[in-house]
């Protein structure tokens, strides 16, 4: 697992962070959960990229809880456990992207 806080003062927009993982040759798509909205434990056979856009999620990566904010990316390996919540009074906004193994 690989989690890449934003650092810098101007959050990237979903157009920016859209360009950005398509030139990584991914195919990127936008997911909107409401708030509390939880997908639990699941396993997928690629690594998946997300990228938050707005709202803020909280992460388990095999029994690892971390909360993730506008601008912060992370990419789960293929065949690893993981589960997400959006936090939060607002919709978590993300742009998601799968790599091949």
């Amino acid at each position: 697992m690989i989690i890449t806080r934003w650092q810098a003062p101007i959050i990237p927009s979903k157009q920016q962070v859209l360009m950005i993982l398509e030139s990584e040759g991914m195919e990127p798509y936008e997911q909107i959960l409401e708030p509390a909205k939880k997908v639990g434990d699941h396993r997928k056979p690629f690594a998946e990229v997300r990228v938050i856009i707005s709202g803020e999620m909280i992460f388990n990566v095999s029994g690892n809880q971390f909360v993730l904010r506008p601008g912060d990316r992370v990419e789960i390996p293929g065949n690893t456990r993981f589960s997400y919540v959006a936090q939060g009074g607002e919709p978590c906004v993300t742009v998601c992207a799968q790599r091949a193994i």
